[in-house]
């Protein structure tokens, strides 16, 4: 379309343009104060004398100091000043020129031969080109639009010209001289034009990507101006509130400045930078972002948290004797736990004395067990250790709790997220080094939501609790300076794992002199107290307090001692209102009755002979651990008829696999036995045994059965009594030797406690009598045996001839 002409030859003074592009159509002053431009325009108006016209120069596009092929042929239509009064001329570009040789001329300016390079159209246009030239009218009438330029728009929409429209966009000033050049050296109109709207085009994308960017940054200062103004004229309400209220500080902005509290606090190294990071994610967040919420309740968390914060040990704690003075005074009995806690503290006394209070960053805690019956004292023990160190007590049940968030903390990004119960208890002891009581360990449970004894396993480890790492929190927590506390009524109930981690502490129940002692000084003051009454109204002597805990209850602790001391008191309290009882009052044992009732247990061998539970023969008395404690457990043993009973073994009782292999254990040894034992096993062959245990409600199991078990059916076989004051236990192998249990010292305590003075246990337990107290052993006989035959020796009355058996009483 567009063709170039050599037909003639043009000589012309070059005007160099290093920082503009001039395109043909285009008129532009030129400050004449640039020595080349002030030379080409001279020379130009030097030749132009000898020549009809215009004086002409050359317009010459310069990029780094190197000249374009194309120029444009330029007529200098007024030389004069321009608006700042510097010499300027006025030129208009006329043509396009393609650059030739240089050659010489008048004057001081550069002059090159030129050929002027001819454009054309068809017309009329093309379809295609008639849609670029409107397009590219539309695209430069919108950008017009947006500047303002609306005279500028009506001389764009008249240009009809190819060429003149495309060589127009030489006055954007959005182009770069790179882009004019471009332009410049397109020479086919059509490609020119395409080229100019398609840089249109992509201004126009980059100015509405621009014009959005800017919209939102406005709108976000316009929010940031508006928050601005609105928390301005909060203070100013303020402070205008303050000055009514005669108050001049405002906690209000003092709680929100979080990184001057967390700054002022006296956190950790690594907990100071968490909290920073917390504190800058709170500053970047909005007032409406639920973050911030979650953020402020973590910081205000941390900042509660006694992280440098520790109780020193009172002096007590430091005089040895001076704890355990205390640890006497308020329990009575539970030499095994106070020995342990006086050793704790001399250790812990001697570490200081020798600066080796942390050792490889671990603190002198404790972690200890006490496992024991209910109602023996375990949880008040914890306040009594926190009492004799002087430092602060919490307590944590963790009894039915199923959820491993309770220990360790929940995640922060729930709804209600909180930390576990062990941080809380720090917090709320607020001291690192606390008496932590974690009541109930055996009752935590697990399901879908994990299993708490693992999560506690960190925890009671001395190996790693100084890094213990909440969920919530989510950064390291010292706890080895912490004195753990476990309480749990079975020990079997807790994982071995855990059981591992921490020191067992059995506490196996009182003696009747022990629960008369702690009836005195305890739990009697406790109860005249609640009940309304003076010490010097109502007393209860030492022999009625004996009986109420031997002959009215029967536990290893002493909460049914408590409570029937409370409901005597009651009754005491409710006759002297009705008139019916002067105050003072003594009461004594024989008063019993008439205010609480008759005994509800009453020891066997103080029973008539024709009540007794043995007054026949196939029943035993054994001896047994459960929940509770230690307890009696009698076994009945009776024969089938041969002809209405089937053969057979037949076992009752709510009772466990290993208890029934016991019995199946007693009935083996007695049939291969029986002719060396003169007992007459043909009677087994042919008839059915049942063996029943009592109390079929309650399950039980254990292998400590297996001697009472061969004994009730030796009774039953030879028709010999077994001896009412005679209790035992002890597993029976098949050739009859008696095997050592477990729980020696509790069963002992439950005879003890039964009225039973002979008690039958397995020689290998001989070593366990050295826990028992020396006043229970002092009652008992206690025989040690390692076969069956001594067993059936000492617990079978001897046989009478001719007559019906008396079972002998026990003196």
């Amino acid at each position: 379309m567009a063709a170039e002409s050599t037909a003639f030859t043009l000589v012309l003074p070059v005007l160099p343009l290093d920082d503009e592009v001039v395109l043909p159509g285009m008129v532009v002053p030129l400050d004449l104060s640039d020595a080349e431009v002030r030379a080409a325009v001279e020379a130009a108006q030097a030749a132009a004398r000898s020549a009809p016209g215009k004086p002409q120069v050359l317009l010459v596009p310069r990029i780094d100091g190197t000249y374009a092929k194309t120029g444009v042929l330029g007529t200098v239509e007024q030389v004069g000043r321009l608006a700042d009064g510097d010499p300027g001329a006025l030129i208009r570009g006329r043509g396009r020129v393609r650059i030739g040789a240089g050659t010489t001329g008048p004057g001081a300016a550069l002059w090159v031969e030129g050929a002027r390079i001819e454009e054309s159209v068809p017309e009329p246009l093309p379809g295609q080109v008639a849609d670029l030239v409107k397009e590219y009218k539309a695209l430069a009438t919108n950008w017009l639009k947006k500047r303002g330029a609306w005279q500028v728009v009506d001389r764009v929409q008249a240009i009809e010209d190819v060429s003149a429209l495309a060589d127009n966009s030489g006055y954007s000033p959005f182009l770069t001289i790179e882009q004019k050049v471009e332009l410049l050296e397109t020479a086919d109109p059509v490609a020119r034009l395409r080229l100019a709207a398609q840089q249109l085009r992509d201004h126009l994308a980059e100015q509405d990507v621009a014009e959005t960017i800017a919209k939102d940054v406005q709108e976000g200062v316009d929010k940031q101006q508006r928050e601005f103004l609105l928390r301005r004229q909060l203070e100013a309400v303020r402070k205008e509130l303050r000055e009514l209220n005669g108050d001049g500080t405002d906690t209000a902005e003092e709680s929100d400045d979080y990184r001057a509290r967390v700054e002022a606090a006296d956190l950790p190294e690594k907990v100071r930078e968490a909290a920073l990071k917390e504190v800058d994610k709170l500053e970047r967040s909005s007032d409406q972002s639920p973050e911030g919420s979650w953020i402020r309740t973590w910081l205000d968390t941390v900042l509660e948290l006694p992280w440098n914060e520790r109780t020193d040990d009172s002096a007590s704690a430091y005089d040895i004797q001076g704890a355990k003075a205390i640890l006497d005074a308020e329990h009575a009995g539970l030499e095994d736990v106070k020995e342990r806690i006086t050793e704790y503290l001399a250790v812990r006394k001697r570490r200081g004395e020798r600066g080796l209070g942390v050792i490889g960053g671990r603190r002198g805690g404790a972690v200890l067990a006490l496992v024991g019956p209910p109602g023996v004292g375990k949880t008040s023990l914890g306040e009594s250790v926190a009492h004799a160190m002087g430092r602060k007590f919490v307590r944590v049940a963790l009894g039915g709790v199923r959820d491993e968030a309770e220990i360790r903390g929940h995640r922060r990004t729930y709804v209600g997220a909180l930390p576990g119960r062990i941080v809380r208890a720090v917090k709320e002891a607020g001291s690192m080094n606390p008496v932590v009581l974690l009541d109930e360990i055996d009752k935590v449970g697990s399901d879908f939501r994990g299993d708490p004894a693992a999560a506690l396993l960190e925890v009671l480890d001395p190996a790693q609790n100084h890094t213990f790492r909440d969920h919530y929190l989510e950064v390291e927590l010292d706890l080895s300076d912490v004195v753990f506390l476990a309480t749990a009524n079975v020990l079997e109930a807790i994982p071995e794992a855990l059981a591992d981690r921490m020191e067992i502490v059995r506490l196996d129940g009182y003696t009747e002199d022990e629960k008369v002692v702690i009836a005195r000084d305890h739990l009697l003051p406790r109860q005249l107290e609640r009940a309304g009454l003076r010490e010097d109204e109502v007393t209860i002597d030492e022999g009625a307090l004996r009986k109420l805990a031997g002959e009215y209850t029967r536990e290893a602790g002493v909460r049914t001692l408590e409570r029937s001391i409370a409901r005597l008191l009651r009754k005491v309290a409710a006759q002297h209102e009705l008139g019916e009882r002067e105050l003072p009052f003594t009461v004594r044992d024989a008063d019993l009755r008439g205010l609480l009732g008759r005994p509800h247990h009453v020891p066997e061998s103080a029973q008539d002979p024709a009540e007794r539970r043995t007054s026949v023969p196939g029943v035993a008395t054994g001896l047994a651990v459960t929940g509770a404690g230690g307890d009696v457990l009698f076994v009945e043993a009776s024969l089938a008829d041969p002809e209405t009973g089937a053969a057979g073994l037949t076992l009752t009782g709510q009772l466990g696999d290993v208890m029934k292999e016991s019995a199946q254990i007693a009935l083996s040894f007695l049939r291969s036995h029986g002719a060396e034992l003169e007992l007459p096993v043909a009677d087994l062959k042919d008839r059915g045994v049942h063996i029943h245990f009592p109390a079929g409600a309650v399950p039980k199991d254990g292998p400590s059965a297996g001697i009472t078990m061969t004994t009730a059916l030796a009774s039953l076989l030879s028709g010999r009594l077994v001896r009412p004051d005679v209790a035992m236990t002890g597993e029976v192998s098949l050739t009859g030797r008696v095997l050592p249990i477990g729980g020696a010292k509790q069963k002992l305590l439950a005879a003890h406690r039964a009225g039973v003075t002979t008690v039958i246990i397995p020689k290998r337990n001989e070593p366990d009598l050295d826990d028992v107290p020396a006043e229970v052993l002092a009652t008992l006989d206690v025989h040690t045996v390692t076969d069956v035959r001594q067993v059936l020796e000492l617990a079978l009355a001897p046989a009478v001839h001719g007559a019906a058996p008396e079972v002998p009483v026990a003196a």
